[in-house]
């Protein structure tokens, strides 16, 4: 298991040492964190950027999976007409700005070495992010945070019902993985220059 990101003075940066397995997980996860963002009422847009951008259009109801809608809160729930302009406002990009997080991540981890495929054990991977890189993995980390607690069923203080279950179950071992993610992102995090 990697030990997490160190901070790199000389270079200015972020780095990692994650095993092919370690990588290739957070590839998929970044992926799937892509695709959700991507097939719920997602388009591709090939207009003008100037013109996409003066574009509000938006959807104006909250998103019916539950991880988008943790995702995209309702910004005002007291006041549905003032919620449905500031979603048609804002999701869009939002989402753009997400997908493009996770995208990121998935490039930097193919370009340190991943193939597109993993089929070879004991594959190291080299990360080295700089400050604005490592600010978008945080980004991504606690997107994909939030999907894995919100597909699981986390809640604050239910610790105890995690670490009760048998290895085996696979409830177990996704949060495993939510708690793996919470590692690297804590990691992250302490080693940015303050």
């Amino acid at each position: 298991m990697t030990t997490g990101f160190t901070w790199h003075r000389r270079s200015r940066r972020a780095i990692a040492t994650f095993t092919g397995f370690e990588a290739d997980l957070l590839r998929s996860l970044a992926g799937q964190l892509v695709e959700l963002l991507r097939n719920e009422a997602a388009t591709v847009d090939e207009r003008d950027p100037f013109e996409a951008l003066m574009d509000f259009s938006g959807p104006t109801a909250p998103p019916e999976d539950p991880v988008l809608a943790r995702l995209f809160p309702t910004a005002y729930p007291d006041d549905e007409e003032a919620a449905a302009e500031f979603r048609r406002f804002t999701e869009g990009s939002l989402r753009d700005g997400k997908a493009r997080a996770a995208s990121e991540v998935i490039d930097a981890l193919e370009e340190a070495g991943l193939p597109p495929l993993l089929e070879e054990d004991g594959l190291m991977i080299d990360v080295e992010l700089d400050e604005a890189a490592a600010m978008t993995w945080l980004r991504c980390f606690a997107d994909v945070r939030l999907a894995l607690a919100t597909r699981l069923g986390v809640e604050e203080g239910d610790e105890e019902m995690w670490y009760s279950l048998p290895d085996d179950d696979p409830r177990s071992q996704a949060h495993d993985i939510y708690e793996w993610v919470a590692y690297i992102q804590e990691t992250l995090v302490r080693a940015l220059p303050v």
